[in-house]
This record gives C-alpha cells, sequence and structure tokens, in this order.
C-alpha cells in the first residue's frame, strides 16, 4: 500500500526532536574494534540502525550508512599479540565472522565500511589542523586535543569523567598533559605497536580521532544521525564530535544521536571481561533472526535491559501470531489505511515499536505487513 504524502513529508523524532531531511539521510554509526566475536550487545545497536534505515526508506528517503572498522587500537593490538597474529591479520578474520553474523541478521551492509588503518593520513590531517588552531598541543610527539570543558558539557562530574576516561584507555594520570580531560589524537611509536610517519615522527591515530577522521572522510562537516553503544556516549562521541566541530567550524557535528541501551546478564554490563556473553551465532544456531531481531527492537531503543532467555519464548509466539493477522484482511475498515498510518506514526515517533507491534496484533493486514518490512523480520 503506498505510503500517504503526509507520512512521507512528517520527520522522523530521535530522542524527542523531530528529524527533518532533505532527499538523505547522513547515518553513521561506530562500528566494532574486530578483536572478537559478535555478541548480542553488538547486534542491538546495528539492528536498530538497520530498522531506523529501513522506516526511511519506507518514507520516501535515501540512506546512506557509514559503519567503520577499529582496526588499530589498543585492545585488538594485545588480542593479536596473545593469539600471536598479526594485527592487521587478526582483525580481517574476526571482521568477517562479524560481518556473517550481521548477514544473518539480515543487517543491511553499509554504503561506506572504512577501516581505520586506511585513514591514517587523515587523523594526520585532523591533527595537524587542531595543532594550528591552538585545539590541541604536541607534547614528546604525541598531539593532545584540549578537552578540559567537555566533562561539564556532557553533565558529568569531574570524578565520574576520569573514570570513564581511565575505563577506555584514555590515561587520565598521563603526566606529559596540560589536563586530565585532554585525549591522544595521535600517540608516539610504543613498542609492539604498529606505527606510521607523521610530522611529530612515528605513532599512530588515537581512538577517537580514527572516528571523526572517518565519519569526515564519509559525509563533510556533519551527519545527520550518529549511533552507537549507550556506553559510547562519553568519552569516545563526545571526543569524536568535539574533534570535528573544532575541525571544521560546524555545529553540530550530529544532527541526532542514537545511545542504544546496553544490554546486561543479570545486571551487569556484557563483556567478554565479565565472562557473560551471548553470542549472535549461539542464539542463531536455535532461533531464527527474525525472533532474534524482535527480541532487540521490542523495547525502546534507549532503554538497558537484562537478557532472558525465556524471553525468546515470548518473542515467537508474537512473531507467529503477527505473520498470522498479517495474511488476515484489515480490520475496521476495507484497505486498512488508518491502522497503516497508525503504524508508520508509532515509528516515526522515536521508533516506538511497542506501540507499533500493539497496532498491527489488532489491526492486521496492511498494518501487520509494514511492520513486518520496517522491522526486518521476513
Amino acid at each position: 500500500m503506498p505510503v500517504a504524502l503526509d507520512q512521507q513529508l512528517r520527520p522522523v523524532t530521535i530522542a524527542g526532536r523531530p528529524l527533518p531531511l532533505m532527499g538523505k539521510a547522513r547515518v553513521y554509526v561506530c562500528g566494532v574494534t574486530p578483536y572478537d566475536v559478535t555478541h548480542l550487545g553488538h547486534a542491538a545497536t546495528y539492528v536498530w540502525v538497520d530498522v531506523v534505515g529501513r522506516l526511511l526508506r519506507h518514507l520516501g528517503t535515501d540512506v546512506e550508512v557509514c559503519r567503520n572498522v577499529t582496526d588499530v587500537d589498543d585492545v585488538l593490538l594485545a588480542a593479536a599479540r596473545r593469539a600471536g597474529a598479526p594485527y592487521d591479520a587478526f582483525a580481517a578474520v574476526q571482521q568477517y565472522q562479524f560481518e556473517q553474523d550481521m548477514a544473518a541478521l539480515g543487517v543491511r551492509r553499509p554504503a561506506h565500511e572504512p577501516r581505520a588503518h586506511n585513514f591514517v593520513r587523515q587523523v594526520v590531517a585532523l591533527a595537524v589542523a587542531l595543532v594550528d588552531s591552538g585545539a590541541a598541543y604536541v607534547r614528546d610527539g604525541t598531539v593532545y586535543f584540549k578537552g578540559a570543558d567537555l566533562p561539564a558539557a556532557a553533565g558529568l562530574t569531574r570524578d565520574a569523567a576520569h573514570a570513564l576516561l581511565a575505563e577506555f584507555l584514555d590515561e587520565p594520570d598521563d603526566p606529559a598533559k596540560d589536563d586530565p580531560f585532554d585525549v591522544a589524537v595521535w600517540r608516539a611509536t610504543q613498542p609492539g605497536a604498529p606505527a606510521w610517519p607523521s610530522p611529530w615522527g612515528q605513532g599512530r591515530p588515537g581512538w577517537h580521532a580514527e572516528c571523526t577522521a572517518m565519519a569526515l572522510s564519509a559525509y563533510g562537516s556533519s551527519v545527520d544521525l550518529h549511533a552507537g553503544g549507550a556506553d559510547l556516549r562519553f568519552p569516545h562521541h563526545a571526543y569524536e564530535a568535539a574533534q570535528a566541530e573544532a575541525f571544521t567550524g560546524v555545529r553540530p557535528f550530529s544532527r541526532a544521536w542514537m545511545h542504544v541501551g546496553m544490554v546486561r546478564v543479570e545486571g551487569a554490563k556484557m563483556a567478554k571481561s565479565a565472562h557473560n556473553l551471548v553470542l549472535v551465532s549461539d542464539l542463531l544456531s536455535a532461533h531464527t533472526p527474525a525472533a532474534l531481531r524482535l527480541l532487540l527492537v521490542r523495547r525502546p531503543w534507549s532503554d538497558s535491559w537484562n537478557f532472558e532467555a525465556a524471553e525468546l519464548g515470548v518473542v515467537e509466539n508474537e512473531l507467529e501470531s503477527l505473520f498470522s493477522v498479517s495474511a488476515k484482511p484489515a480490520k475496521g475498515s476495507s484497505d486498512g489505511a488508518a491502522a497503516q498510518d497508525a503504524v508508520l506514526s508509532a515509528l516515526r515517533d522515536d521508533i516506538d515499536v511497542r506501540a507499533a507491534l500493539e497496532i498491527a496484533l489488532v489491526e492486521g493486514g496492511p498494518a501487520a505487513r509494514t511492520v513486518i518490512e520496517i522491522l526486518g523480520l521476513r
């Protein structure tokens, strides 16, 4: 059934703010650091981005997604050393496995998939510009971006921000820094790590700077929607955006942010260090991709939640009901147009999948088929 013109012209709302789009949506999503297998927490972010893309396309907007690969990173380098493999070969194998999992889940391949090791020159250019503008300084071959004001801008106390920087290996106690909240745009050579030439000597990119350079290379000065896990809000996204804005002078770097809620197990964040990973490949060996996708999106996208294996049974029953009513005539009207409009209105309102599902399960027909299409359940 064609989408009504009113539905096409009204903007989608993200995090309570309308996101008007003209012709194309530029979406950047932080990709994986390819050092381990894909778990449910990874999948949640990429399925949500896929759903947003499907919704926007359904409403008549072209969508261009850039999903990077962080293949120059401390965690990856350490994992490659433990495996006795070159970091780039190790990353390539892990990335292949990640892409297989995404394909199995029906996540559309991004238009751009930049790999950090191919964007070293762009990071150097970023660092040069930041130093020239006074937004960064050089100390012993490392370029530091000035971030003293970022904790307050992110609504964090200095103690909370300090702890997060330490957790993400940004070394807030590094004595070479002018301020604990300065971060490395370019790191001087470290023993056993890959290195590239720069005006300050051999070194490698900082993590936040990699995403800044890749996003700006793909889209220019700004993006329409930036997505990633909620744990990346600070420091990663805060520094990425601040560096981009200092480089371009364009604010905001991203018109909207989608920080997807964390997936937890018994209240703890899903992480290899916590030994609580729920692997996508394991779940797909026992359940359909449609069941796993619906499990991930049947709640507000910003909410953190606990994974419970029993919920998959509930989801499978809901899927069966949804497909059953989709094959029946629409209730309440001859063509189901009003119900379909209600579904699209719910999805446009902060991607409210739960409300759209409730309408579809009651109304059936085109409303249910629209939900199935946009959620990628077929």
